[in-house]
C-alpha cells in the first residue's frame, strides 16, 4: 500500500528562468501534520537547461524526495502528467505547474477534503470568491468558462473551473484512470473520466497569479479547439479504466435488472451475517445487504473497497474490509461468525480454488451456507475470460465435486443465465473482444423481464452455475 506522503507532480517544458523558485516554494509549502512530501518533475524534452536547473537544486537538497524523468521527445502537458501520475507513490498527488501561477502554499486547502474522507478529488478553483486574481485576458477567461461549461454538460457536474492545474486526488484512484490526451486536453478528460467514474468531486477557491503570452503562458485557441473534441471523445469512450476487468463491473453496474434478477435467485438463501467476497463495485451488494444485522463486503481492490464505502456510508450494518481469498490469514477475523458467504464470480480467479473454498468455510458457523456462482462450460471459454483472469469455467459435476471435497454439503445446484451463452460465445470466441460493451449490455438489461421467463426452457448450456452449500457440522 502507498505510503501517507503527498506526491507532487511537475510537468515541465521550457521553465529554466522559474522551476528553481518553483521548487524553493513546493519544498517550504507547508503540510498537514503527519504528512510527507515527494516531488516528481517530468521534463517534456526541454530546449533549455530547465533539466539541469532541477538537477542543481535536486544535488543541493538532500533531506527533498526530488525525481526528475526526462521524455526524449517533447509530447505536450497531458503526456508528461500521465507520467507522473504512473511515478507517483504518495497516497495522495497534487498536479503542480512548472510556472509560478499557483501557489504552493494553498496545498492545505486542497488536501482538507481529501484528508477528511470527503472527497476522491479537489479541484481548486481560480473563480470561486476568495484570495486573489490577477486580472488578464477577458477572451481567454470567457474561452475557459465555455469550455467549463461544456465539459460540465458532459460530465454532469457544476464546477466552475475545469481548466485548473491544481486538482489533487488519491494517487491510487487516478492510476487506473487510461490517459489519452497528450497536450491541454487532458483537463477535460479527467475530469468527465473522474465523474463517470463517480468520483467525490471538491471544489476549494485558491488564488491566482497568471502569466501574460509575453511572460511565457502556452496555451493558445488551439487548444481550446482540441479540448472540445476531447470533451466528445471522453464523453463517450468506453475506456474510463485502465484494467478490463474493471470495465466489466463498470459495464454491469449499467445493467440493473440483470443484477436485481441475479440478487432474486440467490436472496432466499443469505442469512442475517453475511461475508459478500469480490463485492468489486457493488452491483449485488445494494440488492442484498439490507434488512440485514451484518454485511461485510470484502474485496481484494482499494478502489473498489473505497467506492463501496463511498456508496454504503450511510448504512451502519455495512462493513468494509480488504481480504485476499487467496490468503487463507485473510479470514482468520471472521472465523466462525457468518451464517452465509455469498462469492460471485470470484472462484475462477483464483489458481488453488480448492484451497480458496475450504479457507472460506472456516469463516462459517455450522451449518452456515455458501452462495456460490462460477463460469459454466469450459467449451465457452474465450478471450475475455482471459482478459480478465480467469483461470477456468466449471462444469456442475466437477463443482459439486470441488465443493464437496471442501467439506460442505450440497443443497441446490442451478442453472443461471442461458440466454447470454450464445452472445458470450460469439463475442470472445468468433470476434475476440476483450471487454463487454455497455451499450449491448444496456440492450440486454431492457429484456430481462423477458430473459428471466424463458431462461429455464433454453435447450442450451447457462453462462453461470450457482451451487448453494451447507457446512457440514
Amino acid at each position: 500500500m502507498t505510503s501517507r506522503f503527498l506526491s507532487i507532480l511537475v510537468p515541465m517544458y521550457n521553465e529554466e528562468e522559474f522551476i528553481h523558485e518553483l521548487l524553493s516554494r513546493v519544498v517550504a509549502a507547508p503540510l498537514p501534520d503527519g504528512l510527507g512530501r515527494e516531488i516528481v518533475v517530468v521534463d517534456d524534452c526541454s530546449s533549455d537547461g530547465s533539466a539541469e536547473v532541477v538537477e542543481n537544486f535536486t544535488a543541493t537538497s538532500p533531506d527533498v524526495r526530488i525525481r526528475l524523468i526526462r521524455h526524449q521527445k517533447n509530447q505536450g502537458k497531458g503526456a508528461a502528467i500521465r507520467t507522473a501520475i504512473q511515478a507517483a507513490e504518495g497516497y495522495y498527488s497534487v498536479i503542480q505547474d512548472a510556472d509560478l501561477e499557483y501557489d504552493p502554499r494553498e496545498y492545505g486547502k486542497l488536501l482538507g477534503p481529501l484528508l477528511k474522507g470527503e472527497a476522491d478529488v479537489v479541484y481548486g478553483s481560480r473563480f470561486l470568491v476568495a484570495g486573489e486574481r490577477r486580472v488578464l485576458y477577458y477572451w481567454h477567461s470567457l474561452a475557459n468558462h465555455i469550455l467549463t461549461t461544456l465539459c460540465n454538460i458532459a460530465a454532469d457536474l457544476n464546477l466552475t473551473d475545469m481548466e485548473t492545474c491544481y486538482k489533487a486526488f488519491r494517487t491510487s484512484f487516478a492510476k487506473t484512470i487510461p490517459i489519452r490526451s497528450d497536450r491541454f486536453g487532458i483537463e477535460p478528460e479527467l475530469t468527465i473520466k473522474f465523474a463517470r467514474r463517480e468520483a467525490r468531486i471538491y471544489e476549494t477557491p485558491i488564488s491566482y497569479y497568471g502569466r501574460t503570452y509575453a511572460e511565457g503562458k502556452k496555451i493558445g485557441m488551439k487548444d481550446a479547439f482540441e479540448a472540445l473534441w476531447v470533451i466528445v471523445q471522453a464523453r463517450f469512450t468506453n475506456k474510463i479504466f485502465t484494467d478490463p476487468g474493471h470495465s466489466v463491473l463498470e459495464a454491469l453496474s449499467f445493467a440493473p435488472k440483470f443484477n436485481r434478477w441475479l440478487a432474486d435467485t440467490i436472496s432466499p438463501f443469505v442469512g442475517h451475517s453475511v461475508l459478500e467476497i469480490g463485492a468489486g463495485m457493488g452491483n449485488l451488494t445494494r440488492h442484498l445487504c439490507t434488512h440485514r444485522k451484518s454485511w461485510v463486503a470484502t474485496d481484494v481492490n482499494v478502489e473498489y473497497l473505497d467506492h463501496i464505502r463511498n456508496m454504503f456510508r450511510h448504512r451502519p450494518a455495512l462493513k468494509v474490509c480488504d481480504l485476499d481469498v487467496a490468503e487463507r490469514e485473510s479470514f482468520i477475523p471472521f472465523a466462525g461468525q457468518m451464517d452465509t458467504v455469498v462469492c460471485v464470480n470470484v472462484l475462477e480467479h483464483i489458481e488453488d480454488d480448492a484451497a480458496a473454498l475450504e479457507s472460506i468455510r472456516t469463516v462459517l458457523e455450522p451449518g452456515g451456507i455458501l452462495i456460490l456462482l462460477v463460469p459454466n462450460d469450459p467449451n465457452a471459454y474465450g478471450s475475455i475470460d482471459r482478459e480478465i483472469g480467469h483461470y477456468r469455467r466449471y462444469t456442475t459435476s466437477g463443482l459439486r465435486s470441488l465443493i464437496e471435497s471442501a467439506g460442505y454439503e450440497i443443497e441446490e445446484m442451478r442453472s443461471f443465465n442461458r440466454i447470454s451463452m450464445p452472445g458470450w460465445r460469439i463475442t470472445g470466441q468468433v470476434l475476440k473482444a476483450k471487454t463487454i460493451s455497455r451499450l449491448a449490455l444496456g440492450v440486454f438489461d431492457r429484456f430481462v423481464w423477458l430473459w428471466r421467463k424463458i431462461d429455464g426452457s433454453l435447450p442450451w448450456e447457462p453462462v453461470s452455475i450457482i451451487a448453494i452449500a451447507r457446512r457440514k457440522c
